[in-house]
Formats: structure tokens, C-alpha cells, sequence
């Protein structure tokens, strides 16, 4: 699965490659450089944090499935104490 980012956020991850470059690097990044390793970067860790992501997802989706069961059970067979307790509390 290749991972795409929109026009607008490749614009700016590309800017803020050029800056981490020229603020912490002993040379300055062009624009296409810069492009070029975002490209790297997406194809050879995006899948990585990806995966990660998904992983955390499904643990939660699993966790709140889990916990579905008593969210919304109900007791079986109540009809009769029901109306046991109201024929005791109308006499």
C-alpha cells in the first residue's frame, strides 16, 4: 500500500524538511532533495507507523467489543419477577 499525501501537506512536510536541514544540518536541503527523501521516507517508514497505527486501533476496537457485552446486557427471563415485585407492591 502505498502511502500518498495531499498536495498541501507534501508542500509543508517539504518545508519542514529544508528547515530541519538548514537549522540542524551542516548543509542546506534543496527542494527536490527534500522531496526525495520525503518520498523515502513515506515508502520505506510509512508502512511501519501505519501498521503501528492500525495495531493501536484494532486494540481498542477489541477492547470496547470486549466491554459491549456488559454495556448492553440484559438479565433473561424476567418477566415473571417483575411481575412478582408489582403483585407484592399493590397489596
Amino acid at each position: 500500500m502505498t502511502i500518498e499525501l495531499n498536495k498541501e501537506a507534501r508542500t509543508q512536510a517539504i518545508a519542514s524538511i529544508e528547515r530541519y536541514f538548514r537549522e540542524n544540518m551542516e548543509e542546506p536541503i534543496g527542494n527536490i532533495a527534500a522531496g526525495a527523501l520525503l518520498n523515502f521516507f513515506l515508502e520505506e517508514l510509512g508502512p511501519v507507523v501505519f501498521n503501528r497505527a492500525v495495531a493501536e486501533v484494532q486494540e481498542r476496537l477489541q477492547a470496547r467489543v470486549s466491554e459491549l457485552d456488559i454495556e448492553v446486557h440484559e438479565e433473561e427471563f424476567q418477566f415473571w419477577k417483575k411481575h412478582e415485585l408489582k403483585g407484592r407492591r399493590q397489596r
